[in-house]
């Protein structure tokens, strides 16, 4: 007699789950979540404005590399002229922003939380997903999530950049140094955040020491790669506060460049 799924000796169960917990209530509010920072996203790289106020840069456009960024934003000059797609001028975000959101896109723990939430693949646990096979991540597009390790690379040069512009911070707005302001905390928080992101990533955890075949010949990376193997079981804690706060840090300096509010200096 066969033994499988379709096995005689199993039960066969018409209902998609037997379950009876609110088991659709995390994919529902990972779809929310994501969603509403896609939206404000994409608002914001459209948007086009209020992303620098002196010395404080939004990581939404960090770096900005545009000719028509505005005065002072440009830290690393502006080496892309103009471009404009139907007449339209894109926005300085839109050169950069592919990077970072290519590392989540293919990130394990996001690919986990966008396939059960959106795709319902499987939406949790002992609940039947509604696709008839799996081909897994072989095939196009899913294949491209290959590219993860290489949005890694690249989100580690904009961490640098980042932290870069946290230093920045310490300016005032006549680009004196030795001033700190609400801004510098907050710059200096989105940094740090998204370089835990970073450092806990299976990436990270396995580039270091995931192809060492004998730790004791290699100490120091060992002694890393147990560091990092600590962070990595808070990589999805790690994920979602980095999330949130580099969309405040967006929306803080929104506030600043726009007049809303005051960046208040501590000294």
């Amino acid at each position: 007699m066969a033994i499988g799924v379709f096995s005689a000796t199993r039960a066969t169960i018409e209902q998609r789950t037997l379950r009876t917990d609110r088991w659709w209530l995390q994919p529902l509010i990972t779809v929310a979540v994501l969603v509403l920072f896609i939206i404000y996203a994409t608002f914001r790289a459209l948007e086009n404005e209020y992303y620098f106020a002196g010395p404080l840069l939004s990581p939404f456009y960090s770096p900005c590399l545009s000719t028509i960024c505005i005065e002072g934003a440009a830290h690393f000059g502006a080496p892309i002229g103009s471009v404009t797609i139907f007449g339209l001028l894109i926005s300085p975000a839109l050169f950069i922003l592919l990077f970072p959101l290519g590392f989540r896109l293919t990130c394990y723990y996001y690919r986990k939380a966008y396939y059960r939430s959106f795709w319902m693949s499987p939406p949790a646990c002992a609940v039947a997903e509604p696709h008839s096979k799996y081909t897994g991540e072989t095939r196009a597009p899913l294949i491209l999530q290959n590219g993860h390790r290489w949005f890694f690379y690249a989100g580690l040069v904009l961490n640098v950049i980042l932290t870069y512009d946290a230093i920045i911070a310490f300016k005032n707005p006549e680009g004196e140094w030795g001033h700190m302001s609400v801004g510098t905390l907050v710059l200096w928080l989105n940094a740090t955040m998204l370089w835990l992101y970073s450092a806990s990533c299976h990436t990270c955890r396995h580039t270091i020491g995931g192809r060492l075949r004998n730790f004791s010949k290699h100490p120091i990376r060992y002694k890393m790669w147990s560091w990092v193997s600590v962070l990595n079981h808070r990589h999805p804690t790690f994920a979602w506060i980095s999330l949130f706060v580099v969309a405040f840090t967006d929306f803080y300096v929104r506030l600043v460049a726009s007049g809303s509010i005051n960046n208040l200096y501590f000294f």
